[in-house]
């Protein structure tokens, strides 16, 4: 499956292969096995197109015009960002079509797809780019065996490793803690402790883990009807009218994400036109400079789904939606009453959107998970050490998987809203980090 490109990309002063993604995630397969390399994309993104659904002659209207590459990486991450954000575009001319506007041409510029592909980096809050996101003692670290990677982002998180690892709030003091111990074993005790951390792999070493095994049964985008009895309820998207100029208009959707990956798929269905109404917690901590840049043509709301009153409201709005999008780990909403089936009962032909880190089978489906553990685990940070000559693991330019995730997220939404206009069945999208 990895194989190297004979084709190579100057950077940095530094000569390094191009490649594609080598990791069996949801996202990463994506970029194994359908962007082989940027000279056959365009085959490659009609596989997918067609695995779900979609039909070969509507890649006549996708236009990704060449460009250059501007990420500096060892991987394709130029070509899957304009590739994927072409699929998603694609997707709602589709929308287009059957509302009867006619044939809508996409156009996607590789340079705007990789700037999008980094969107929390190229904005500014009252005139001043945002700061640095990283809490100080987030990052990777030596090990007395391996090296580990520990996500600190959240208040919770940061003060449960300095529990585990009983230690000051400094840098130089997690790591002295942190070189006690074997990564592989930090990484288990910080998953016990409900705790963010993923050990180092190479690529040959995720392959042997079980969760890459549980993962080679699951899809990109799993997208599965659901039988409900849908009379009485508007399942269908209305007829196109002069005062709707955009594919989603009049579709309702909440959007119950956080950070990046989730955010960006309902960012992406609200610039296609969609009411996207995103709901977050008042107990849970959250980055407010990711909400600004992924809250791009949201409502927002806030509800404490623990509280009997916000809990019906949230039932009131779901029998009011098209679209339900999540992406807490599984099971966390079903432990509030809000499982797959309660879903489909509040508001039948429901389409019920899941993004989950690690997967939805395998030991690794309810841990906690982001997009730089996702890197650390299975394989990129070692591969872009070795393109570059690094004596450190090195991360990726941008957060390619949470961004990818997002498109195939709106990609697999918009696919099951057209399935549903025809048939009138509910539907679940699931897609992962890994």
């Amino acid at each position: 499956i990895c194989k190297l490109l004979n084709q190579q990309t100057r950077y940095q002063e530094q000569k390094v292969m191009r490649r594609p993604f080598p990791t069996m995630s949801s996202i990463n397969r994506v970029l194994v096995e359908k962007f082989v390399t940027s000279m056959n994309i365009a085959s490659k993104l009609k596989d997918l197109w067609v695995d779900i659904g979609g039909e070969a002659e509507s890649l006549q209207r996708l236009h990704l015009p060449k460009g250059p590459d501007v990420l500096p990486s060892s991987f394709l991450i130029d070509d899957v960002a304009q590739g994927l954000i072409g699929l998603s575009a694609l997707a709602a001319s589709e929308c287009i079509r059957i509302r009867g506007a006619g044939d809508a041409k996409v156009y996607v510029d590789r340079i705007h797809a990789a700037a999008e592909f980094r969107s929390d980096r190229y904005y500014k809050i009252n005139g001043v780019l945002v700061r640095d996101l990283w809490d100080p003692l987030a990052g990777l670290y030596k090990c007395k065996v391996g090296w580990i990677r520990i996500h600190t982002n959240f208040p919770h998180h940061r003060q449960g490793f300095l529990d585990l690892l009983q230690c000051e709030a400094s840098r130089s003091a997690v790591e002295s803690k942190i070189m006690e111990w074997n990564a592989h074993d930090l990484e288990d005790a910080a998953a016990v402790n409900g705790l963010p951390a993923t050990a180092l792999r190479s690529y040959e070493e995720w392959q042997s883990h079980p969760q890459f095994s549980a993962l080679r049964n699951e899809s990109p985008i799993e997208i599965t009807s659901v039988d409900a009895d849908t009379t009485g309820y508007r399942t269908k998207l209305s007829p196109w009218s002069t005062n709707s100029a955009r594919p989603l208009s009049g579709v309702r959707v909440l959007d119950l994400t956080r950070i990046i990956a989730g955010p960006v798929a309902g960012r992406t269905l609200a610039a296609h036109g969609a009411d996207v109404l995103h709901i977050s917690s008042p107990h849970l901590p959250s980055i407010d400079e990711l909400v600004l840049d992924t809250g791009r043509g949201k409502r927002t709301a806030s509800l404490d789904l623990r509280q009997p009153k916000d809990h019906a409201k949230l039932c009131d709005l779901i029998a009011e939606a098209d679209v339900f999008l999540q992406g807490y780990r599984p099971g966390s909403l079903a432990s509030l009453g809000f499982d797959d089936k309660t879903l489909q009962r509040i508001r039948p032909g429901l389409i019920v959107a899941d993004l989950c880190a690690y997967g939805f089978s395998g030991p690794w489906s309810s841990r906690r998970g982001f997009d730089s553990l996702t890197q650390t685990a299975t394989g990129y940070n070692v591969d872009e050490m070795v393109a570059f000559g690094d004596s450190k693991p090195r991360v990726l330019p941008t957060q390619a998987l949470d961004h990818g995730s997002g498109y195939l997220l709106a990609l697999g939404i918009m696919t099951a809203l057209k399935l549903r206009h025809a048939n009138g069945k509910g539907y679940q999208v699931k897609v992962s980090l890994a």
